[in-house]
């Protein structure tokens, strides 16, 4: 491998590991083995070599292909042509743009991995993406090269075109697939303006900016919508790892009674001496778990997503309680039956259940009253988790109720989704509740399988 092949290759192996893609050393090695037995004018088979060898998780493929789009760009550019002295950049004239509209018709029509698609759309960009930007400079935008084509308003005109084209097609069929081509443009616009700003700029900056982190990273206190219904796919193996890491915890060990009858057999062939007893099997069990979750408004994502796992654990408990809370507490547990949307259960929640009085977050008032009303809910077979960021306006902490709580269950965790250098700033009481709970950063889903492989 030469030099400058390796020093690009440790690059791009620094820059997955910043955006948040765990590749070891040994895989590193692997990728670069690999780089020696295949072809490198090939840039597709370079790609799936190194996604061969360092991607491990579907939801990883994105951010790879977005950095390895710019540490192994498919064209470099001469860079842009200068104006003349003087003289003002020629107009696009509306039969051009029409002539253009009809080529990128044209082209959505056909194969979206054809060179020509992506070629299309980078000439797109070099005529209609580079515009003023601040402090007297220029730079590269993909929203003037999409507003200029408009490929969205095409779709009538394709759809018609495609289905007396193709005779029998269903309209959804080809209204799917001209979707697919539009954001296949898209895409390639998206990824020839990012190149060509890091041409300008430099990879490594661009890279920071505009590579968003794999989904097991990203914080629960700022997801969005499209996030939550992604992590749903996370969510289920998680919690089926925890109830068998609850479970297990929850075993004195792998003997069971004594089961007289086989024991008595067996002392037959010992003249009735029951030299080797035998045990009967532990019986499987399926622990109880309430889930105590902060739903302010602070905290709303990370109460979304904790929704999320208590429908998981659902099939995985012999019986879940969940409540929430503000500044008191109310049990939602009807309105996360099975089949209801999460989202859906969050509004009917937020309207009907009875979580505030004031609307500040208050845990000690929350902890008085839950032991209160119901303490019936915690037994020796309970494991609770309780989920929220432990701040609570100064009011008073109420840490005997959380104590005798703590104490009830068999188990207690706590789950904070705030940075731990944020613990005990302000009004947090995360270290004196962590002195009677053990607390955890849980700020995604990586730390979250994190806290259920230490539950040993």
């Amino acid at each position: 491998m030469s030099e400058p092949l390796l020093d690009r290759h440790v690059a791009f192996v620094g820059a997955l590991r910043k955006a948040g893609l765990p590749v070891s050393l040994a895989e590193g090695l692997d990728a670069a083995r690999a780089l020696t037995v295949i072809d490198l004018a090939e840039r597709e088979t370079l790609r799936e070599a190194y996604a061969a060898t360092l991607v491990k998780r579907p939801q990883h493929r994105p951010g790879f292909d977005a950095l390895f789009d710019l540490w192994f760009p498919p064209v470099i550019s001469d860079g842009p042509p200068e104006p003349a002295p003087g003289h003002a950049e020629r107009p696009v004239l509306p039969n051009e743009t029409a002539e253009l509209r009809d080529r990128l018709a044209d082209l959505l029509m056909g194969d979206p991995d054809d060179p020509a698609f992506r070629a299309f759309a980078r000439s797109m960009v070099g005529r209609f993406g580079r515009v003023p930007a601040a402090g007297n400079r220029q730079s590269w935008f993909s929203y003037p090269v999409l507003r200029a084509l408009s490929p969205q308003t095409l779709i009538a005109r394709l759809l018609d075109a495609m289905l007396a084209e193709r005779g029998g097609v269903p309209e959804t069929l080809a209204r799917t697939q001209i979707s697919r081509n539009i954001r296949k443009f898209e895409e390639a616009v998206t990824a020839d303006v990012r190149r060509r700003i890091a041409e300008d700029s430099g990879i490594e900056k661009i890279a920071r900016t505009s590579v968003p982190p794999p989904i097991d990273r990203v914080d629960f206190l700022r997801l969005t919508r499209d996030e939550l219904t992604r992590l749903r796919r996370e969510v289920h193996p998680l919690a089926r790892r925890l109830a068998t890491r609850l479970t297990a915890r929850r075993k004195l060990g792998r003997r069971g009674r004594l089961d007289v009858r086989r024991t008595v057999r067996a002392s037959l062939s010992t003249g009735g001496v029951p030299l080797t007893p035998h045990l009967r099997p532990r019986r499987p069990h399926r622990p109880e778990l309430v889930i105590l979750c902060d739903a302010s408004g602070s905290v709303a994502a990370f109460s979304h997503f904790t929704l999320l796992l208590t429908f998981a654990l659902r099939e995985q408990f012999t019986k879940v309680r969940a409540f929430a809370f503000v500044d008191t507490v109310d049990e939602i547990t009807a309105h996360f039956r099975p089949g209801v949307d999460v989202l859906d259960a969050v509004t009917r929640m937020t309207e009907e259940a009875d979580i505030v009085r004031f609307g500040r977050t208050d845990y000690g008032h929350v902890f008085t009253r839950f032991a209160e009303r119901y303490a019936d809910a915690i037994g020796p077979r309970t494991s609770l988790l309780i989920l929220g960021d432990a701040r609570s306006n100064y009011q008073a902490p109420a840490l005997d109720a959380l104590r005798r709580l703590a104490g009830e269950a068999r188990h207690a965790y706590w789950l904070n989704p705030e940075p731990r250098p944020q613990w005990d700033t302000g009004d947090s009481l995360a270290s004196a509740y962590a002195g009677i709970v053990p607390m955890y950063e849980c700020r995604n889903v990586a730390q979250l399988a994190t806290f259920v492989e230490e539950l040993t």
